[in-house]
């Protein structure tokens, strides 16, 4: 039962490290919570986005691709991974934005600039077509002579899934040589879909038989339930996949709050907890909505207190400064 990984380009910096949440742990009362450091993954702080990419951007390379064109919101960690990416290889980064410039940008957009990313800003309804516009633009530079490489939101499609399909052996052999405990559940930020994709055919593949509970930052549960299972499909019949495909795809729904990249007091006291707690900073965007939503499954009985959760910090953190007034003024939150 063998399955062939395709090319990538080593960018990240892993294994990355488990760590018990002691001081969560014992102000919950249980369960005992583990967090593996996603968001130390180097690569100009990129979080999990760079395991995603090394398959990506493999794929370009071996293309002789010249041009990276991908998407996301103004705020989007994969859009400055990618652009960062693309300059370290001596390519040229291609930005799609949901949002409108900024006179003095911030946070990733911040990033994007400095790398010279070009970058199209498209309204919201513009970016329910995010695809057909990155693929006019696709078009538009091979009639120029380039070799355009486009990259899906969140590198979320068959090959991105290998970053995480890794990540699921990378976590095997960490809990079998590091003394730590058997896990009962993995807890997730979702967002595009590809990270838990990835780690249901990887546990599964590696036989570790731990439930992966991914808690949406945007959409809903019906959504991202179909959203994976194409990926689950997609990824199975572009490498020969040679087990049945995972069919549990659980999504904790109802912690959207006000919106993808909009934060909610309850949120920032999360971040500003673990941050006191744990000297861990989480992000508005991703690991603050999934972090808050984990604590209170926990407090209404979603999880047993005598269980071991293990939440992957996916990185992020350069959302946080878009958000600093609502750090030092609550009132002033998105």
């Amino acid at each position: 039962m063998q399955i062939e990984n395709p090319y990538r380009v080593r960018l990240a910096r892993t294994p990355t490290p488990i760590q018990k949440l002691s001081r969560l742990s014992k102000y919950l009362k249980g369960p005992s919570i583990y967090i593996k450091r996603d968001d130390l993954t180097g690569f100009g702080l990129s979080g999990n986005k760079v395991r995603k990419l090394e398959y990506s951007i493999g794929e370009a390379v071996q293309k002789k691709s010249d041009i990276l064109i991908t998407t996301g919101g103004t705020t989007s960690n994969h859009a400055r991974a990618t652009a960062l990416a693309a300059r370290q290889l001596g390519l040229k980064p291609y930005l799609v934005l949901r949002g409108n410039p900024e006179k003095i940008p911030d946070g990733n957009l911040l990033f994007d600039t400095i790398l010279d990313a070009e970058i199209k800003f498209i309204t919201p309804e513009q970016y329910l077509k995010r695809d057909e516009i990155m693929q006019e633009l696709a078009d538009d530079l091979r009639q120029k002579g380039h070799r355009p490489y486009v990259i899906p939101e969140g590198a979320s499609n068959a090959i991105g899934c290998w970053g995480y399909f890794n990540a699921a052996s990378e976590i095997r052999d960490q809990l079998l040589n590091e003394n730590l405990p058997e896990m009962d559940a993995i807890v997730i930020a979702v967002g595009s879909g590809g990270t838990q994709a990835g780690l249901l055919l990887g546990l599964q593949y590696h036989q570790l038989d731990i439930p992966v509970y991914g808690i949406n930052v945007c959409d809903d549960e019906k959504y991202f339930q179909q959203k994976i299972s194409e990926l689950l499909k997609s990824f199975g019949e572009r490498f020969s996949y040679p087990l049945s495909l995972p069919e549990d795809i659980m999504i904790i729904d109802g912690y959207v709050g006000k919106g993808y990249a909009r934060s909610r007091p309850e949120e920032i006291d999360v971040i500003r907890l673990l941050a006191k707690l744990e000297g861990i900073l989480l992000d508005p965007v991703y690991t603050g909505k999934a972090m808050f939503g984990l604590i209170d499954q926990i407090k209404t009985g979603k999880f047993r207190k005598e269980t071991n959760i293990l939440f992957i910090h996916t990185g992020g953190i350069f959302g946080l400064f878009p958000e600093r007034e609502a750090f030092v003024n609550p009132k002033t939150v998105s």
